[in-house]
């Protein structure tokens, strides 16, 4: 782990560069708006270690796939969203000294991630090898009310001298992916141009032909008065810039505000880029920095009046839970059903920045509970308008009449991940998209959603997994062969429990909505099934299958098995490894790996956390003891499904520890991978590891379900949640539990078995 960061409820600072850490940083400061997004680099030059990355929603390129051994079947290309123009660039020169952190001596440093307001502020003082010494101040931040832009104050303080500046303000199109398969670019010039005050890139990405326009526009002051110098303006190939030279003496604090603007083809006639882009710019900048600033703080004032969760007397807690927050709402906000959430978000470009299960397993139930409902269901519509290519790759593996499998890794509906034991067997993702779709229908209420999008997606699925299994004479079972589960350390086995559970879920529940459709609907539902071509004997199939499928299960345990074979291994807890030897994945040899028996994340029990209502506590608690110990929490998805499960067995001591580690997986680099960009979509499960573990909500019977405890490391915790038409407040307390209704509608749920009935605008004290 790196403790490198100091605990705040609101911030998270770093009160001493750590260049050794500077890309953990960059990713951990980094900043979005749901349209476009950067890593948190410096502005001015930076020699030292560094992954400049800026990055604009639903751009992405179609790298070519790279394999040792081609196989029948893999995509072509794996999808990156890329790095786009670098609009926040610096050159800063002091006479013939250009000013670089990693060629200075640095006397004082501080930078903080604002996330109450959004920004990052960054003061230093560093004196240069000529002795000369500056102070830095700046403020960036990508607004949420104009959210297809950004703006930063840069000031400069000449503290011992008298001298010129030269500052060159840039957009920089000329950049690469980090991870680019063959170390390709990816961007092709349309245009460049300058004008008085202001610059623009304009590029095109290489086969998917998306445009995009960055254009910057630039003030100046010295000590707060306003300098009307003409830039020397210069354009090359992908690349436009604006030089000043301004003449300072001891003192003077030199400021550059930067106004930047990103404009895709995705939002904007073509035609049109560059006038929209203008009257872009000429819109903020008339605005002023410190308006833009205040608006920005308001919307984000809003989003943390309904999705804030605060801890009292655990101040790490409080800063782990609002980091997470902070960045998945960052990552997205709903308002185009053409997005989804990236594993990396905005931080980085490791996974591509594609669309994985996460989206369903773990980020829709916080955007239920936070969110207006549409930005749940266009999450869902996402998956919806996608479902012809999920056939399509379902076909492309030799399934037929209109079986769907949904890609592992996509941008457009297309599978583009290329390792066979993803791309061919990790198909229980299929399983997430559509218990996503009952999580969606039972938390809203929306019933209707099942025949308008539901039901084709459905049938789809189950579709596949009806062609996917096949009948073992030996058994007399349904079995399904060669797949991988969630425990990616466990690959080509027969039989994951987790996966044939999920398949007998996924046809149990597409018969309950049929008949569901065919009774409340019965016109539509009449069309959707002309439509998808369905035919009475798949219930035959369907019903056969389920009653059944095999699952393996070691009966003197009373367990279910990972798969089959899985008590072949050395059983040996993760305790017996070795400090040095972790994490296993930056270590051991992938052979000796798939070997072992550990477990990278939860697999039996991300079933049984999905399908707890099917199982006794008892049972729960045979697989999580047996399991847990096992399990090395590799992958970032792990530790909140075992808080859940701690939580509800009541294993308090042990749901914290995964709650810390989740809360804080990033900001503590666990997995020493943070470099690479923060855990997105895991923060989502650090929202349900309070809400859903500590607080234990839960829907059943069509109402809402409450079992909380209160963690021995607290005084109090309180979270918000939106249920139907109903917003609540709930705080949990030394003395008891308090929901609030803070809606003009009485709301029935229950707490600890216990129903209550809560009238509108008033409390109940339990």
């Amino acid at each position: 782990m790196k403790q490198y960061l100091k605990l705040d409820e609101w911030k998270i600072i770093e009160d001493k560069f750590h260049p050794e850490f500077n890309e953990v940083t960059e990713s951990i400061f980094s900043l979005g708006n749901g349209r476009m997004g950067q890593r948190g680099s410096f502005e001015e030059t930076y020699s030292g270690k560094t992954l400049q990355g800026n990055y604009v929603a639903g751009v992405y390129y179609p790298d070519k796939t790279r394999v040792g051994w081609w196989k029948n079947g893999y995509p072509e290309y794996f999808a990156k969203v890329l790095n786009a123009a670098n609009w926040n660039g610096l050159e800063i020169t002091i006479g013939d000294e250009i000013v670089d952190l990693n060629q200075s001596h640095i006397n004082a440093f501080y930078r903080e991630l604002n996330m109450k307001e959004g920004y990052i502020l960054r003061t230093c003082s560093i004196t240069l090898n000529s002795g000369k010494s500056i102070e830095i101040k700046s403020i960036r931040f990508t607004s949420m009310a104009d959210d297809e832009s950004g703006a930063i104050s840069y000031s400069i303080k000449a503290i011992n001298f008298s001298d010129t500046i030269q500052v060159n303000a840039f957009v920089d199109g000329d950049v690469v992916n980090k991870d680019s398969n063959y170390d390709e670019k990816f961007w092709d010039e349309v245009q460049v141009g300058v004008a008085e005050n202001t610059s623009y890139v304009w590029s095109r990405t290489k086969k998917t032909e998306f445009d995009v326009i960055t254009g910057q526009s630039i003030q100046l002051t010295v000590n707060d008065k306003e300098l009307t110098s003409k830039a020397q303006s210069k354009t090359r190939t992908k690349y436009s810039e604006l030089k000043y030279n301004i003449e300072i003496n001891k003192g003077d604090t030199l400021t550059i505000v930067k106004y930047a603007v990103n404009l895709s083809s995705e939002n904007h006639p073509q035609d049109q880029l560059l006038i929209r882009l203008n009257a872009y710019l000429s819109k903020i900048t008339q605005k002023g920095f410190e308006q833009m600033l205040q608006e920005h703080a308001a919307a984000w004032e809003t989003k943390w009046a309904i999705n804030d969760i605060v801890i009292k007397g655990d101040v790490a807690a409080q800063q782990g839970i609002r980091f997470n927050i902070f960045q998945m709402n960052q990552t997205y906000t709903g308002a185009d059903d053409r997005l989804n959430i990236g594993p990396k978000g905005f931080t980085g470009e490791k996974y591509g920045g594609s669309t994985y299960w996460d989206t369903e397993a773990y980020c829709i139930p916080f955007y239920l509970s936070t969110a207006p409902q549409q930005v749940a269901k266009n999450l869902l519509i996402y998956r919806w308008k996608q479902l012809g290519r999920a056939i399509e790759n379902a076909g492309k593996l030799g399934f037929s009449h209109g079986a769907a499998l949904y890609p592992m890794v996509t941008m457009n509906g297309e599978e583009c991940h290329n390792e066979w034991e993803i791309t061919f067997e990790e198909i229980h993702r299929n399983g997430a998209i559509a218990y996503a779709i009952k999580d969606y229908v039972d938390y809203t209420n929306d019933r209707k959603h099942l025949v308008e999008y539901g039901w084709e997606v459905l049938i789809g699925i189950s579709r596949f997994w009806a062609q996917r299994v096949n009948w073992s004479e030996n058994l007399q079972k349904y079995v399904m062969l060669g797949v991988t589960g969630p425990n990616e350390y466990e690959n080509n086995v027969n039989n994951n429990w987790y996966t044939n559970y999920f398949a007998v879920w996924c046809l149990k529940y597409t018969l309950k909505v049929l008949t569901e459709i065919q009774t409340n609907y019965p016109l539509k539902a009449k069309e959707k099934l002309v439509q998808t071509n369905f035919q009475s004997h798949e219930i035959d199939k369907f019903e056969h299958i389920i009653q059944n499928m095999y699952f393996p299960r070691d009966e003197k345990r009373g367990i279910y098995l990972q798969q089959d074979g899985f008590l072949d291994k050395v059983i040996e807890p993760v305790d017996s490894i070795p400090a040095n030897q972790r994490p296993i994945n930056q270590n051991w040899s992938w052979d000796r790996i798939l070997r072992s028996c550990y477990i990278k994340q939860a697999d039996v029990l991300q079933g049984m956390y999905f399908f707890e209502n099917d199982f006794t506590k008892e049972e729960i608690e045979r697989n999580y003891d047996f399991y847990e110990p096992l399990t090395v929490h590799e992958s970032s998805l792990s530790p909140c499904v075992h808080n859940i499960i701690a939580a509800k067995l009541g294993k308090e001591a042990k749901s914290y520890e995964f709650y810390t580690r989740a809360a804080r997986l990033d900001l503590d680099d666990y997995n020493n991978d943070t470099e690479d960009g923060c855990h997105i979509t895991s923060m989502a499960g650090t929202w349900m590891s309070i809400v859903k573990g500590f607080g234990g909500m839960t829907i059943k019977d069509n109402q809402l379900n409450f079992d909380p405890f209160l963690p021995s490391q607290w005084d109090e915790y309180a979270f918000k949640i939106s249920f139907r038409s109903n917003q609540l407040a709930i705080k949990v307390h030394k003395q008891g539990i308090d929901i609030d209704n803070l809606s003009n509608t009485p709301i029935t749920l229950k707490v600890k078995g216990i129903t209550y009935t809560i009238e509108a605008s008033s409390k109940q004290v339990i």
